[in-house]
């Protein structure tokens, strides 16, 4: 009798071994099988209007003597003062970045140098405001400044203003909910094409904002338009079910 329990006991614990063995099977296959997921995209584009205005405005001004060039370039920034005041704009708009000065018969060609022109003074000065429309009216009648005798800097003189848009923050909330939205949207399309349904998210990223032209121009940089796009994509990973 005692032989036949422990013949019994050993079986169950075949069995039971078995068993085990058999869904620790199950489990390796089940765990081998590829997830399915699909990874698509959401883009949000908002059109805006550059709020920041920036003109620097470079200009030189020569003579036989430091002071003598001096006194010009002084001339020329009280021109340009009068130009932009008559413009619109403040005193508290206006300010100089920096003032070069050269001796040109210190350089090597100072032997070709006409005495007239010996000193070279450059002055960077700099226009800011919030009204880019002021601005942009500006430059388009920078003539005047000519006809005043400022004299720019061969470098600078097609510069131009350049601008930009701020208030970004303000629009990254919606615009991250319409992108997240439009993925959404190409999910559900792919996984109803593919007789699935969409699952929780497997991975996300927001993606970088960018602050592009409104019209991509050739051969001209985005900063220099008033007009922008601001422009953002998604990229999200969702299981399918």
């Amino acid at each position: 009798m005692q032989f036949l329990s422990r013949i019994l006991a050993a079986l169950l614990i075949a069995v039971g071994l078995g068993a085990a063995g058999w869904l620790a099977g199950q489990a390796l296959i089940e765990s081998r099988q590829p997830l399915r997921t699909v990874t698509v995209k959401g883009l949000s584009e908002r059109p805006v209007m550059a709020d920041q205005g920036f003109w620097p405005i470079k200009f030189v001004a020569t003579g036989p003597t430091l002071e003598d060039a001096r006194a010009q370039l002084e001339t020329a920034d009280s021109a340009v003062r009068q130009f932009l005041l008559g413009q619109g704009f403040d005193d508290a708009d206006m300010r100089v970045q920096n003032i070069f000065v050269e001796d040109r018969m210190a350089g090597y060609n100072a032997a070709n140098t006409p005495d007239l022109a010996r000193f070279v003074l450059t002055e960077e000065f700099l226009l800011t405001s919030s009204d880019v429309d002021a601005i942009a009216q500006a430059a388009r009648n920078v003539g005047e400044l000519l006809r005043l005798g400022v004299v720019f800097s061969s470098d600078s003189y097609n510069a131009g203003p350049s601008y930009t848009f701020a208030a970004l923050n303000d629009l990254k909330a919606e615009m991250l909910a319409e992108a997240t939205q439009r993925a959404r949207e190409a999910a559900d399309q792919f996984a109803q094409d593919a007789g699935a349904d969409v699952g929780t998210i497997q991975t996300a990223n927001q993606g970088v904002f960018e602050i592009l032209a409104a019209v991509d121009i050739p051969d001209q940089r985005a900063e220099k338009q008033i007009e922008k796009k601001v422009r953002v994509v998604t990229t999200i990973t969702y299981f399918l079910e």
